[in-house]
């Protein structure tokens, strides 16, 4: 058996995550639901035990306060991958630094691709389809008429336990506050 994998991911509980999970479950109905996220650690192994990593995480994350990012255009990965995704603008250096600083000792992995910054759409199997989907998404995401700014204060550290699904194991809170700014 492989071993399992595991993110840090911060869920879009807002408009913008709506609107992205419909707009996905239209261009590709027959995925599995999944939450509107932003990765933070994309999917990886461990170096330990899930309790020394989620120790870790909230060390470091505890070390960074709460920061605004803001959604920019719809862009794709292709040709590298038939992905569909809404690129961060605003704030996308603080995602990389955090990115980074997490990337290492226990959480430490090396990845196929580069990091950057985004909210997926929609992953396509084939470069045609990612491409009709790109148009329909970009369409659909200029007459959006919502907030595009996610405030990230609380991420959530998961594990795959099956191909693309996603059990939560622990939330973990950017800075050291004990109440949310925006209870």
């Amino acid at each position: 058996m492989q071993s399992p994998r595991y993110a840090l991911v911060a869920y879009v509980k807002s408009a913008a995550g709506e609107f992205v999970e419909n707009l996905r479950r239209e261009l590709h109905p027959d995925l599995p639901h999944l939450a509107a996220h932003l990765t933070i650690l994309p999917p990886r192994p461990l170096e330990g035990t899930e309790g020394s990593a989620l120790q870790f995480l909230e060390r470091i994350c505890g070390e960074e306060e709460p920061f605004e990012v803001s959604l920019g255009a719809v862009e794709t990965f292709i040709p590298v991958t038939p992905t569909v995704y809404i690129r961060v603008d605003g704030a996308a250096s603080r995602m990389c630094e955090l990115h980074r600083r997490l990337n290492i000792e226990k959480l430490a992995f090396e990845e196929e691709w580069p990091y950057i910054p985004h909210l997926t759409i929609v992953k396509m199997s084939a470069e045609q389809s990612a491409q009709k989907a790109f148009q329909i998404a970009s369409e659909r995401w200029a007459s959006y008429a919502g907030s595009r700014r996610i405030l990230l204060e609380k991420l959530t550290f998961v594990r795959e336990d099956a191909h693309n699904h996603w059990l939560d194991l622990a939330p973990v809170r950017l800075g050291r506050r004990l109440v949310s700014r925006h209870a």
